[in-house]
């Protein structure tokens, strides 16, 4: 576990450290049922090669988790954290979803750092699906913020059927992945403590660091170091329309997957193993022995 203080609260993380060799700093993404779990098979096949750490957003996770007003600042100070106190210097960042911007918006900390980005996004399910922000986000994150009212309302929206509906849509290709076990462990994670209040903001894009495509773009180009994009081709057509834009940039590199959706890299580890440590071989440099 990972100690970190945000703002006067203090919070744990789940965090996990796996291999020997050039660092490389793991970030699931930021959903209702993300945990660091979902990159642990990918974690260890890397871990083969290299030093891993796969760490857990505050306020996500499986744990226990405060009731705090979780905002994109929050995110950029947590990973700044990392990337200073906990991991200085990584020889590589993989981020996953959400994390990706955010690895990318933190990048001049660990100028060195290539960045392998798996299925990124910028903006929350809601804003997606609508097109953008509407008023109503703010008002349903504080209904769902309120005592009583709020956890029913958020039961909801993270029960057995709607978790099925959302994985079979958007997360994950096999429609049996989110069977058996799996569900029993995504069902724990909506069910933890205070975790209402980072998914209620995530889904209505109270989470999300930028605020268009353009920008998104803008922090690719500005990161000024070599770049993987991985997705899957039957992710979600808008989500993927923003993933193509970032691989369309020069210098970008892309391997676009037969299958795959928003969950590529928890569905399929062998094949974005593959991937990353080819990229990661390419052009090494000093902090690849650090």
């Amino acid at each position: 576990m990972l100690e970190w203080n945000w703002r006067g609260v203090d919070i744990r993380v789940g965090s996990e450290a796996r291999g020997t060799g050039a660092k490389l700093l793991l970030l699931p993404a930021l959903s209702s049922i993300s945990t660091r779990q979902e990159l642990r098979e990918l974690q260890q096949r890397l871990a083969a090669g290299y030093a891993t750490l796969c760490v857990d957003w505050p306020g996500f996770g499986d744990a226990a988790r405060p009731r705090v007003n979780w905002t994109p600042a929050a995110y950029s100070a947590f990973l700044s954290f990392l990337l200073t106190a906990v991991m200085p210097q990584p020889y590589a960042i993989i981020a996953a979803g959400h994390a990706a911007t955010y690895a990318l918006q933190q990048a001049s900390i660990a100028p060195q750092a290539k960045l392998v980005l798996l299925a990124p996004t910028w903006r929350g399910p809601l804003p997606t699906v609508m097109g953008g922000q509407r008023p109503f986000f703010e008002r349903l994150c504080r209904l769902v913020d309120l005592p009583v009212v709020g956890p029913m309302l958020y039961r909801l929206n993270v029960n057995r059927l709607v978790l099925r509906h959302m994985a079979i849509g958007h997360v994950y290709s096999d429609r049996a992945f989110l069977d058996g076990e799996r569900m029993r462990e995504k069902l724990a994670v909506t069910r933890a403590p205070g975790a209402r209040f980072s998914s209620a903001r995530f889904v209505t894009g109270r989470l999300d660091p930028i605020a268009d495509r353009e920008a998104f773009l803008d922090l690719a180009r500005r990161a000024a170091r070599p770049i993987l994009v991985v997705y899957g081709a039957e992710t979600p057509s808008r989500s993927r329309a923003e993933m193509e834009a970032l691989a369309a940039l020069p210098g970008v590199r892309s391997v676009k997957l037969a299958r795959g959706k928003l969950a590529v890299h928890e569905e399929f580890p062998d094949t974005i193993a593959v991937a990353i440590e080819a990229f990661l071989r390419e052009q090494p440099h000093a902090s690849a022995t650090s």
